[in-house]
């Protein structure tokens, strides 16, 4: 007479297992990474390109990074700006506008060769800067920090106080501290403005020193 099966301990064991992760299945923990990733999810990538899109549209000023996550509403990082970015600027490759990567964000213009039909509009020419404005900013932005004592060794002329007030008021160079000589001279150097309104995104992307008169003017920001 044969003896009846009886399963052994170690297999009830193993079907109690199973039926518990049945029952209660292991959930991923929900850090903020994870949030944030969910939230992306469920956001229309279109819509924030929608939204993107009509606050560049609308501003005068270029929109950082930061500016732009707090847009969104979600948790996105700058990668993922970044991407959302390069596909806008694609949107608009066929465009007389373009969207463009400053020193302090992101922003629309009009693509160069536009230019001289948006002059129609405004026919006046503006005056240029003078020469010496001129040979003053290049000093500053390529040999800073410097001071007023620098600039006129560099130029052999003395350098008016208007010439410096000038590029102070268009936010072009500020004063960063002074230099620990006598007298306790001010040094000069550039501002992210400047590099706004020159289309770069660092100096290192200055160009050549006699360039830098034509590409000021290719900006369309005023003169004085």
């Amino acid at each position: 007479m044969s003896e009846p099966v009886v399963p052994s301990l170690q297999n009830e064991e193993a079907v109690t297992e199973q039926e518990e992760m049945v029952a209660s299945p292991s959930l991923p923990v929900l850090t903020e990474e994870v949030a944030g990733e969910l939230a992306i999810v469920n956001m229309d990538m279109a819509q924030l390109r929608r939204i993107f899109e009509a606050a560049l549209l609308t501003t005068q000023e270029p929109l950082s990074p930061a500016e732009l996550k707090r847009l969104s509403g979600v948790a996105l990082e700058t990668r993922q700006v970044e991407v959302l970015m390069q596909e806008l600027g694609e949107k608009y490759t066929d465009s007389g506008i373009e969207l463009t990567r400053v020193s302090s964000g992101w922003r629309f213009r009009a693509r160069p060769e536009m230019q001289e039909f948006l002059d129609r509009l405004d026919p006046q020419k503006p005056p240029r800067y003078s020469r010496a404005v001129m040979e003053t900013l290049a000093i500053i932005a390529y040999r800073q920090p410097v001071t007023r004592g620098d600039i006129e060794d560099i130029r052999g002329v003395a350098v008016s106080s208007q010439i410096l007030k000038t590029l102070e008021g268009r936010s072009w160079i500020e004063t960063i501290g002074t230099r620990d000589t006598p007298g306790k001279p001010a040094l000069y150097a550039t501002t992210q403005q400047l590099l706004d309104d020159l289309n770069l995104r660092t100096l290192s992307e200055l160009p050549a020193l006699e360039e830098m008169g034509s590409l000021i003017d290719q900006s369309g920001e005023a003169h004085d």
